[in-house]
């Protein structure tokens, strides 16, 4: 627990003093980080946990969880508690996995809980920034036909970081250095998880939340325990029926703990709706997440996930 501490609070908080008083630095930053440096990472932790059907299995099931989670959401009695808007359903479900969610799975768990954590984010991001998009259009009079939501669908996708992470890894996987590629890329990647909080504590630390008057705040609740809470708990009785290991569970329960992605705050930006509520979102599913994530640990670990 002290070393997750170690490491998520450094890097966050020397990025939200820095986001604070050069706000602008951010996007210059982060823009290339996710354009060059996610993809190496997501290369340097396939080849690390090894690129195998085990690992798009755990993609799968982060697919199912988030998919699932977005259906309970479009039910009657979720839509009346708050969350009624594309970004508050969003948020309940997709997580910052890949900043904060390797983070706590490489300070808490043993290494054979890698791949899963890896799996699931992976999968988590193909869906995020293949859906996402389409998600929150859906509801701004921008509806498609079929066909074109599958182009849509399959563009975004195709423009992910995690597709071209795997690509690189696959490439890397049919030549015959492919085990001294996967460590040579192994010390670059967990650079780019330490860069990648940091960019996480200056996005934090620009963010205005000027939307106090304007969010509906029973749903930012509403979304903060779905994601904190309920979502992590679906995610356990999903996995509770799958012939998994322990140690495969909790890495799974813990990513769905992850607070609110910071992909979701930025593309309600790209689309200039409900941008202030995502920001705040984030903001708040991340300072809870420093409390709720060490208690989901600490539950998987007393009860035990058999």
């Amino acid at each position: 627990m002290l070393r997750l501490f170690a490491e998520l609070l450094p890097t966050l908080g020397l990025g939200y003093l820095i986001g604070r008083r050069r706000p602008s630095w951010t996007r210059p930053l982060a823009l290339p980080l996710v354009r060059f440096g996610v993809p190496i990472s997501l290369m340097g932790l396939l080849l690390r946990s090894g690129l195998n059907w085990a690992v798009l299995g755990y993609a799968a099931i982060a697919v199912f969880g988030i998919l699932l989670m977005l259906t309970i959401t479009q039910q009657h009695r979720c839509q009346a508690l708050g969350l009624s808007t594309p970004t508050l359903q969003l948020g309940s479900c997709v997580g910052n996995t890949a900043y904060f969610g390797i983070p706590v799975a490489l300070a808490l768990l043993p290494e054979e809980a890698l791949p899963v954590s890896i799996g699931y984010d992976f999968g988590a991001t193909l869906l995020a920034w293949g859906l996402g998009p389409l998600w929150l259009a859906r509801t701004q009079g921008q509806g498609q036909g079929r066909t074109e939501t599958l182009v849509s669908l399959l563009r975004h996708i195709s423009e992910s970081p995690a597709s071209r992470g795997l690509l690189g890894a696959l490439m890397v996987q049919l030549t015959p250095w492919r085990a001294d590629i996967a460590a040579l890329l192994w010390f670059p990647s967990r650079v780019v998880i330490v860069l990648a909080l940091t960019v996480v504590g200056m996005r934090l630390g620009a963010i205005e939340p000027r939307g106090e008057a304007t969010a509906s705040r029973a749903g930012l609740g509403v979304s903060l325990i779905a994601k904190l809470a309920f979502y992590p708990l679906l995610m356990l009785l999903v996995t509770r029926l799958l012939p998994l290991a322990s140690s495969s569970r909790d890495a799974l329960v813990l990513q769905a703990a992850a607070p609110t992605a910071i992909s979701v705050l930025l593309m309600a930006e790209t689309v200039q709706r409900e941008h202030d509520t995502a920001a705040l979102l984030v903001l708040r599913s991340t300072l809870l997440a420093l409390i709720s994530v060490p208690l989901w640990w600490w539950l998987l670990q007393w009860f035990g996930t058999p």
